[in-house]
């Protein structure tokens, strides 16, 4: 009868440590955006069709953005979330246009949604919200 005891006193305290927490995504510093760009100008002739990016100043490093569809567009951070502290991690976009990398660790994603493929990084890219009104693009947090 005490193993019946010792064991209904143990099982919780197995249970609890045996649990694995998730490595949390790591804090990227929280900067105030909130901006306008009209993608269709010359300005951005980048933009202009699908496909297209920018790098634009704002955000804690600067922000890529991306247009999807003719409607649809994407703004990134370029910090690094793998480690958003390391000095030269500032993602760039790759020749291809559809992906990026990150000069420091080495982790690229796709810029369809963010997602990492390739490096150490298991997290998404920072992404701000985009409001496209068919003249200007509003991003914003």
């Amino acid at each position: 009868m005490n193993i019946r005891y010792t064991w209904l006193i143990l099982l919780p305290f197995l249970v609890l440590v045996s649990c694995k927490k998730e490595n949390p995504q790591p804090t990227i510093p929280e900067v105030y955006v909130n901006f306008f760009i009209n993608p269709n100008s010359t300005e951005y002739l980048e933009l202009n069709s699908p496909g297209g990016w920018v790098t634009v100043s704002g955000g804690y490093r600067g922000i890529i953005i991306y247009r999807l569809t003719l409607e649809e567009f994407f703004a990134y951070e370029r910090t690094c979330p793998w480690d958003p502290w390391e000095e030269g991690a500032r993602i760039e976009v790759e020749e291809s246009g559809i992906t990026a990398v990150c000069p420091v660790c080495g982790s690229k994603y796709i810029l369809l949604d963010g997602s990492p493929f390739e490096g150490p990084s298991t997290y998404l890219l920072k992404q701000y919200h985009t409001t496209y009104d068919g003249n200007l693009l509003y991003v914003y947090n």
